[in-house]
């Protein structure tokens, strides 16, 4: 459990934690309760490690508009506890409440989590269902000539397979945005977890806009089934325009159907994991409209 020799840097800005990921068999640093585990088992051996964890633009949460602004390099822990969470996205900072222990919470960053993208952890389905955006920057294979810059992804659109995002070499997480809830929708996320580690078997979030108990709009996501979280669409389509109640729920809930590459382990077989989709779809849409 003894990590492969590597150079340690920390940066005091983007600039320099870009200049020097530029550079060969580097990585980034952030809280490292993701990297650091692989680190040990030598399942990743990078060269040269950038503490990116002391930028301060890159930590700390802000109010632009009908968004939330997250730093890449805020912990969950900040999350759990921020009063502008609580005030204008609460089931964001609960989601955040529910990630790891408090060790994990007050030391790994919703940064780190999503470019490590583990099929069982947490932010990439809330992210998803709360329609959020990843803020990235660094050159692009398309941009290099002129240099780069900040871009920003849909959550649904980053994570793109097995621990693999949308990311290029050289680029760095900066921001996540999170849109602020509306009068009448609501999100949730509910999940299964892993008694040990709290990653969730399954999880499953939702948002839901209900006008006059109609449910108008719907997004869904799920996480911990196959190798990457994803929109549920057959379970939006089901809600969109039905009636708030338990039925609507239920039948909606059904249409998560077959998926591909649902994963098996020893804490849950192909069959477990989607009857436990199912029931987490169920219970995040429930509580979205004040069920159980």
């Amino acid at each position: 459990m003894i990590p492969a020799p590597f150079d340690y840097h920390r940066a005091t800005s983007v600039e320099e934690a870009l200049k020097a990921l530029a550079e060969d068999d580097t990585q980034a640093l952030a809280g490292g309760h993701s990297l650091i585990p692989t680190m040990k088992l030598r399942l990743n051996q990078p060269g040269k490690l950038i503490d990116i964890s002391q930028i301060e633009s890159l930590r700390g949460i802000r109010l632009e508009g009908d968004h939330l602004i997250i730093g890449a390099a805020t912990t969950h822990g900040e999350i759990a506890t921020s009063d502008l969470v609580r005030e204008h996205a609460p089931w964001i900072a609960d989601a955040a409440e529910g990630i790891g222990d408090i060790a994990v919470r007050n030391r790994g960053t919703i940064g780190g989590s999503l470019a490590h993208a583990d099929p069982a952890a947490d932010w990439p389905a809330v992210l998803i269902a709360g329609k959020c955006f990843c803020e990235v920057a660094g050159a692009t294979s398309e941009s290099k000539e002129n240099g780069g810059g900040r871009n920003k992804h849909k959550a649904e659109e980053f994570f793109t397979g097995f621990y693999e995002t949308a990311l290029e070499e050289g680029q760095l997480i900066t921001a996540v945005h999170v849109p602020v809830l509306k009068a009448n929708q609501r999100g949730v996320y509910s999940k299964f977890p892993q008694p040990a580690s709290r990653y969730a078997i399954v999880g499953a979030a939702a948002v839901l806009t209900i006008d006059g108990g109609t449910i108008t709009e719907a997004s869904v996501a799920v996480t911990g089934l196959t190798g990457n979280a994803y929109r549920l669409d057959g379970v939006e389509e089901a809600l969109r325009g039905q009636p708030a109640e338990d039925a609507t729920v239920r039948a909606a809930a059904g249409k998560i159907g077959e998926a591909d590459g649902v994963m098996a382990d020893h804490y849950a077989s192909e069959e477990y994991r989607l009857h436990l989709a199912e029931v987490y779809v169920r219970r995040a849409l429930m509580a979205c409209i004040g069920g159980q």
